[in-house]
């Protein structure tokens, strides 16, 4: 019987796992995970935070017990792997009961992604908060709920002006201007905290276009965010607890808790001491089956590198869908059906309050032109729905697209909350992936009725206008 040894127990892992045992019922599939939790949905823990979702159990697709007796997979959690053998093909993982090595045929690594900590003075302060984990949301929705209790609620003011323990909530600084610092910006200010966010760069959402950006920024300070930009984080202070952050140049602001959000990096300790190699990101380098230079070897998920279907270079996009999907088809190749799962255009979506927002493609100028491009850029705004509906919003669309052929090569699309800035962006995801022209894009057959949009949806709109610019 062949053994397939997976390690780590999120999406990419369990994906493979699922899909190789599901294809080939006679495969011996070993999953070791360090922690408690499997297959859970990490993009739902600010949500849970801010209290749309209960229960941490609801994040979680598949129970262990589920993968145990319903899929046969052989699931250890509360094992983390300490050595590979490439050599040998073996595993060694370590728990409360000891060790255990494993035998492997085929191996895939898939140790997912950490929180960047950066080095910033009195980081390991009691109140400094990351997001990576289960864990991680489990500490902050108590924290969320202590201060609810212990601080007064009932006054008229609890904007950036309010005084700490006096008249609101504690304040808290988000570091960093990214997907989950602007999701944790709405998840705490709808809890009455007063939320001081920090970005070191000139804007927040940096991966989108400068207006899909500006606009989110405008509607998340009209929440009473107080948004602090060109700002970094010199250091915590504090002597118990964190009491306040300094920037750079001096500003001090007083502060009950700080979360750092200054994004992920890829898990790759474990591959670089097995002779894994990586790529350019710093992720995990592959092949398009997700093979990495050690013969049945493989990574995927938020460890490891993907081809950007614009560029043609090794890319790092950690998301949920990416893992998924290559995790899924490193299963299917193991069970004896090679796939290649397929490559990312950096598609990505985030809600802020009540505004929504998605990118897809190469949107970055300098990035565009490293590929070969000579980038066109154009921004309009256009109306969700029919003008006579007596509903909708504005939909602001910035596309890219190359001087020369016309290829249609980014979007950033940002609209109100339900007024469908996030579904209109797929259409792009589609024209991106498949290399067509800005006139292709606008003589898209998409559907049309007034609830849902005008004749010329934005989207058609966007690439007409383009076209001419160009």
């Amino acid at each position: 019987m062949s053994t397939f040894v997976v390690v780590g127990g999120d999406a990419a892992g369990m994906s493979a796992a699922s899909k190789a045992k599901r294809d080939d019922p006679d495969l011996d599939v070993v999953v070791f995970e360090k922690g408690q939790w499997v297959s859970y949905g990490a993009c739902g823990l600010p949500y849970y935070i801010k209290g749309e979702i209960q229960t941490l159990e609801e994040l979680v697709s598949v129970t262990p017990e589920e993968f145990r007796e319903e899929r046969d997979i052989d699931l250890r959690t509360g094992h983390e792997v300490v050595d590979i053998d490439p050599g040998d093909r073996t595993v060694t993982a370590e728990s409360d009961d000891g060790e255990v090595t494993v035998d492997y045929d085929h191996l895939l690594i898939a140790t997912g992604a950490e929180s960047v900590v950066p080095p910033i003075d009195g980081k390991d302060l009691e109140g400094v908060y990351t997001l990576g984990s289960m864990t991680d949301g489990k500490e902050l929705r108590e924290f969320v709920a202590r201060s609810r209790e212990t601080s007064p609620l009932d006054q008229p003011d609890r904007g950036p002006a309010c005084h700490f323990l006096e008249t609101c909530v504690a304040p808290i600084a988000i570091v960093g201007g990214g997907y989950i610092g602007v999701e944790m910006a709405e998840a705490l200010a709808e809890n009455d905290f007063e939320v001081h966010l920090f970005q070191r760069g000139d804007r927040i959402l940096k991966g989108f276009s400068e207006a899909t950006s500006e606009a989110v920024r405008e509607h998340v300070e009209s929440n009473d965010v107080a948004v602090n930009l060109n700002a970094e984080i010199e250091a915590f202070e504090g002597d118990d607890g964190v009491e306040a952050v300094v920037t750079a140049d001096g500003e001090r602001t007083e502060v009950g808790m700080a979360l750092l959000g200054a994004g992920v990096r890829p898990r790759t300790d474990l591959a670089e001491a097995t002779g894994v190699e990586l790529g350019p990101t710093g992720a995990i380098a592959t092949d398009e089956y997700r093979e990495t230079n050690l013969p049945d070897v493989y990574a995927a998920g938020d460890c490891a590198e993907a081809e950007h279907v614009v560029t043609g270079d090794p890319t790092y996009v950690p998301l949920a869908l990416t893992a998924n999907r290559h995790g899924r088809a490193v299963g299917q190749t193991v069970a004896g059906t090679p796939s290649e799962g397929g490559g990312v255009a950096g598609t990505a979506a985030v809600k802020a309050f009540d505004v929504e927002a998605a990118r897809t493609g190469c949107l970055d100028h300098e990035e565009a032109r490293e590929a070969g491009f000579d980038p066109v850029t154009k921004t309009i705004d256009a109306k969700s729905r029919a003008g006579y509906y007596p509903e909708g919003g504005t939909v602001k669309v910035t596309l890219t697209a190359d001087r020369e052929t016309e290829r249609v090569l980014g979007a950033s699309l940002v609209s109100e909350y339900g007024e469908g800035a996030v579904h209109r962006s797929h259409a792009i995801v589609g024209a991106v992936t498949e290399g067509v022209t800005v006139e292709e894009l606008a003589n898209y057959d998409l559907a049309y009725a007034p609830p849902f949009n005008t004749t010329w949806d934005p989207v058609l709109t966007a690439a007409k206008v383009l076209g001419g610019k160009l």
